[in-house]
Formats: C-alpha cells, structure tokens, sequence
C-alpha cells in the first residue's frame, strides 16, 4: 500500500523517526518541520503575516470572519492555558460543567482555582453527554456560563455540541474545549450559538506544540472581558495588542506559527475537515478491527484515539517499553473505571503505520 502523502506534491513523507500514536503532539509532515528552521524575530514582517494567516484562516474554517462578529486570539502554551485564559478572563457568574472525563474536570478546577462559582455536571467516561439530562438540570437552576467538552480524549467521546447549543437560554455564553475535535469534526460557528471554541495548534491539524487559540464572539469577548483574574492569560488584552500592532503581548512561538501556518495550508490541500477526518477514521477502524483480532477489547469508537482494556495478566509497562524500543509510542489510560491504555490515530498516520504497530503488537504478545 502506498502512503496517501506519496501521491501529492504538497506534503512529504515522514523523516525516520519515532511514530506517534497519540492524541498530540503528533507526526507532522516533513514540510512542516522545515519550516521551523529558519529562525524569525518576533517583530518581522514574516511574523505578523503568519500571524494574520493563521487567525483568518482559522475562522473561515468554522464559517466566521471578523467580519461576521468572530476573532481569533492566539495565546502561548498549551490547549489548556487557553481554556483557562477563557475561564479567568471572561467568566463572572455562575457557571455549570458538563463533565464526562478528565479535561471537564479539568475546568473544575480551573474554576475553583479562580473562585469561580460553578457546578459540575457528571456523566460516565464512556458515555457522551445527555443533552435531556442536561436541559433537565438547566429547568431547575440558573447559569450565566456553561462550558463542556467537544472531544473528550479521557476514553475518546464525541459530546454533542451543537444539540446543547440549542438547549441553552439565549444569554447563556457558552464555552467549548474543542482541542481534539477542531480540524476533525466540523463546527460551524456562523450557525451554533458556541460563544467561545479553543483548540490547540499540535492536535487535528498537525502542526507543533508552542501556542493554542480561541475563537470568540467579539462583542462578548470586549464585554466580559475587562476584569481578568490573570496577567499572561488575560484574552482581552491578548486579542488588544493582535489587533494594534499584530504582535503578541509576550515572546511568541516564532516556530510553532511558522510550522502552523504550513500545516493549515497542507489541511486545505487535503481537503478539510471532512477528508481528514475519513483517513483517520480509516486509521481507527483498521487499528480496532486488528486489534480485536488479537483479543483486546475497544471501548469507543472515536477516530481520534481508541481505548482498548487490559486483557488478563497484561503488563502495561512491559508492553509500552518494547513499542519504545521499536520506536512506537501510545498513550496510557486515563479511565477512572478500568485499566487501559489509549492508541491516537492521527498526525500524520496512515492504514500502513496501522498495520505496521499491529505486526509488532503481535510479535509482543506471542
């Protein structure tokens, strides 16, 4: 089987290097990582130019615009420092937490860290959130803000994000960790009532690590956002000095945009949302189906990273160390209710790396 990438001129084959099945960071193409090699002052032309491709295109992916009433405000760090910068710049009120695995959790804290009023709303790790649940809660009490998960990567489940959406009061603001979904599923910003959607540059458009970002819906974003609970997390005044001057307010990842902006136009050449989000299911579906065959039970059917149980007498730790030293990397578990562990299925994986990790699971287990 030939690799998809050898058949387009846009994109490359892998360097030799270690192959990542995880949920980001991830393998990128070889274009992506040449274009970290020249190195770029934060003030140059080259810069702010990238800097204004990434934030245009990122809101045309989601059909919005500034035009439109949307911005995109691009922060240092990781996916969950943008989680936070919304939560501790924009939330004042009550909020309410859709949780159904770590990352929901996650904003709890978040929000107890800032003395944040809020309740949290559980569900099963295993089970997307239950939207009649969810308007049963919302008859009873009273919220200012709600923030769920589009992707929990806890086990690997599609939460519905467009039908709360449309459950909510309408001057509820609604925030969305959109990390590992963003680049995959499509979400369509012009149509739902998502106020604020942040994701990650190292997820489902394969760039680097070095910044996430946040889609805001403008006129909330300038309301609620003059009392920040932080300095270098303060989304406002972050957004303030993209719009002034084009720079960020702190040193900005030069490598990580330069990587990013390469990578958002190898997801356009690709095709979108839609045709990378059918290779990876492909990777998944081939990646459960060999799995299975060898005994080991999935518990989701996400694309973006399968859970499988430990099967009896199963080493982990054993198991881990020698994909290592074949240069192959998977992810620990994350579940409260079983042991497990967890394969990602994108970045720069295709049906042959798939088989390629089976034959050697195989080899290991006999």
């Amino acid at each position: 089987m030939k690799r998809f990438l050898s058949n387009h001129a846009w994109a490359g084959k892998l360097c030799n290097g270690p192959k990542l099945f995880t949920p980001g960071p991830l393998n990128t193409s070889t274009q992506v990582k040449q274009a970290m090699l020249v190195d770029y002052g934060s003030r140059t032309d080259a810069i702010i130019n990238a800097q204004k491709y990434i934030r245009r295109t990122l809101l045309e992916t989601c059909n919005v615009s500034q035009e439109t009433g949307y911005e995109c405000v691009l922060m240092q760090g990781s996916g969950t420092m943008a989680v936070e910068s919304v939560i501790s710049s924009i939330v004042s009120g009550k909020m309410l937490i859709l949780s159904n695995g770590a990352y929901g959790k996650r904003m709890a804290t978040m929000a107890k860290l800032h003395n944040i009023p809020h309740d949290v709303l559980e569900f099963r790790e295993t089970e997307s959130i239950c939207t009649d649940k969810v308007q049963e809660h919302l008859n009873n009490n009273t919220y200012n803000f709600v923030a769920t998960v589009h992707h929990e990567t806890t086990v690997g489940v599609l939460n519905p994000i467009d039908e709360i959406s449309t459950i909510l009061p309408q001057d509820t603001t609604f925030i969305v960790d959109s990390m590992s979904g963003l680049g995959a599923f499509p979400v369509d910003l012009d149509t739902s009532k998502i106020d604020y959607l942040v994701s990650s540059s190292n997820k489902n458009f394969e760039g680097v690590p070095g910044f996430a970002f946040v889609l805001a819906n403008r006129d909330k974003l300038v309301e609620q956002g003059k009392t920040p609970k932080t300095l270098s997390l303060d989304l406002l005044s972050q957004w303030e000095g993209l719009e002034d001057n084009g720079q960020f307010r702190f040193t900005p990842p030069t490598h990580s945009l330069m990587a990013f902006k390469q990578a958002l136009r190898e997801f356009k050449l690709e095709g979108g949302s839609s045709k990378r989000l059918n290779r990876y299911n492909e990777n998944a579906y081939q990646l459960r189906k060999g799995m299975e065959s060898l005994g080991f039970e999935s518990v989701n059917d996400s694309p973006i990273i399968s859970t499988f149980l430990y099967p009896d007498d199963f080493d982990f730790d054993d198991f881990y160390e020698k994909l290592a030293e074949e240069s192959m990397y998977i992810y620990p578990g994350k579940m409260t209710e079983a042991d497990c562990f967890r394969i990602g299925t994108i970045g720069q994986i295709y049906e042959e790396d798939i088989y390629e990790l089976l034959d050697k699971i195989k080899e290991i287990i006999n």
